[in-house]
């Protein structure tokens, strides 16, 4: 069978350039080795119950009226109503250090307000490195790489307001130890503190249903539970697509949202380490969805999401042990807009994770593990909601060997390799990468990485 293009892998990204493939005729099959849409913002049900992987929020809030910003180019290039998304805005949010919390909404005011009475020494540095950000040019597909730290020093003063800037900029985003690229800094922390947070009032699934409606209304096809066994290269192309139910396909254009490393095996199965191990990702995650039988605010947790850091100073790192509990994230999906008609309270903690550490567990091993993880869960959430345990009416815990077995990425890494392709090309002339991998992050940046890579390397030639 042959295409116009194919794509492998029905995430975000994957469907979003699908979808505007179709949209111009071109035929498209995606190609996807797991029985569920969405990739690594997916869906699961257990207990009777629906759990969203991935989601905490969709950053680049703009409200119904606007213009311009990363989610109008999105509904606009995709042909999405907002009702379709069903958007609830955050009601605020925090970073939390010891001594020091900042606040913040859809409207940067409280932002600022929020920094002039903890760092009023720092106000006008923040408010000046605002104004930096806002006329920084983050569109270049091919640009130079930036420290954010180094940036950050010679702008802000006060070590500790830069902290707490880069922890949730970081968490939401960075696929590189310690440090990260300015360009990917200012897009995630216009994403964050410009524009803010919503979330779907029924969660990631009926985003992920309405974009495959779109995409086989349009004349896509799709493969569910077939993924890729290798990609033939002839002549630096990609000539053939082996797949694993055997069948074999052709396609002028493939287009790869696995992440760079995982296609580049496809490329070369007979080395299964083609790639430099600075090219796999080392971030990960464990993160933990805690049921209660009362709203959170109830117990006191009004907050949408709280990223959390126990130190002056933040340690962005793959960990020594499976879980590192000094810092991480509360995301409770009640606490937006709209959200008190949810059936049950929810709260979420995320924590940054060893893959290595979770990979090496034998499978009653790895249960106990998981389990004796539980009480630092609670005493964590306790913080925020105290008598959290007397309402626990269940709990599931992921770790980056879930994500690794769901989504074929290697260590489980949430934000794929530190070595991003921002022009989506790969060594091989018609073989492209979207998604994480590209360098946009988040729903709205997996989305626009899609529609973005469609129209330039297949659209637009």
């Amino acid at each position: 069978m042959h295409y116009d293009v194919v794509i492998i892998g029905a995430g975000m990204s994957g469907l979003a350039a699908g979808i505007r493939l179709a949209y111009f005729g071109k035929s498209v099959c995606i190609l996807e080795r797991h029985y569920a849409y969405g990739g690594l913002n997916s869906y699961y049900n257990l207990a009777g119950r629906e759990f969203d992987v991935g989601l905490h929020a969709l950053t680049n809030y703009t409200p119904p009226g606007s213009h311009s910003g990363p989610l109008v180019k999105m509904l606009r290039q995709l042909r999405l109503t907002r009702d379709e998304l069903q958007l609830c805005e955050q009601r605020f949010s925090e970073v939390r250090f010891p001594g020091k919390t900042l606040r913040f909404s859809n409207d940067p005011a409280m932002l600022f307000a929020e920094v002039e009475r903890e760092f009023p020494r720092s106000a006008d540095d923040f408010r000046n490195f605002v104004r930096f950000i806002r006329e920084f040019d983050d569109t270049p597909l091919n640009h130079a790489y930036q420290s954010s730290r180094r940036v950050l020093e010679a702008q802000i003063h006060d070590p500790i307001l830069r902290e707490m800037l880069l922890c949730p900029v970081m968490i939401y985003g960075c696929a590189e130890e310690h440090d990260m690229d300015f360009q990917s800094f200012v897009i995630i922390f216009k994403g964050i503190f410009l524009e803010g947070f919503s979330r779907p009032l029924a969660g990631i699934r009926p985003i992920i249903k309405t974009l495959v409606r779109k995409f086989r209304s349009n004349g896509g096809k799709i493969r569910m539970q077939c993924g890729v066994e290798s990609l033939q290269i002839d002549s630096e192309r990609v000539s053939q697509i082996h797949l694993t139910t055997g069948d074999v396909m052709t396609a002028d254009t493939v287009i790869s949202c696995a992440g760079y490393p995982e296609t580049m095996r496809l490329c070369h199965k007979n080395n299964r380490n083609p790639s430099p191990s600075s090219e796999v990702g080392q971030v990960s995650y464990v993160e933990t969805h805690v049921v209660l039988d009362v709203l959170p605010t109830e117990l006191g947790h009004k907050s949408s999401i709280v990223f959390f850091n126990d130190s002056d100073t933040f340690t962005y790192a793959k960990p020594n042990q499976p879980v590192d509990l000094r810092s991480g994230v509360i995301c409770c999906p009640n606490n937006y807009e709209g959200h008190e008609s949810l059936p049950e309270g929810v709260l979420r903690l995320t924590w940054l994770a060893n893959s290595d550490r979770w990979q090496e567990l034998d499978d009653s091993t790895y249960a106990e593990t998981k389990k004796n993880y539980l009480p630092s869960v609670f005493d964590r959430l306790e913080q925020s909601a105290p008598g959290l345990r007397d309402h626990v009416v269940f709990t599931d815990m992921f770790t980056p060997r879930t994500i690794q077995r769901y989504t074929g990425r290697l260590n489980g890494a949430v934000y794929g390799s530190p070595r991003k392709q921002w022009d989506g090309r790969t060594p091989y002339d018609n073989l492209f990468i979207c998604g994480t991998d590209q360098g946009y992050v988040g729903i709205v940046g997996a989305l626009i990485s899609g529609i973005t890579m469609a129209n330039i390397h297949v659209l637009s030639q």
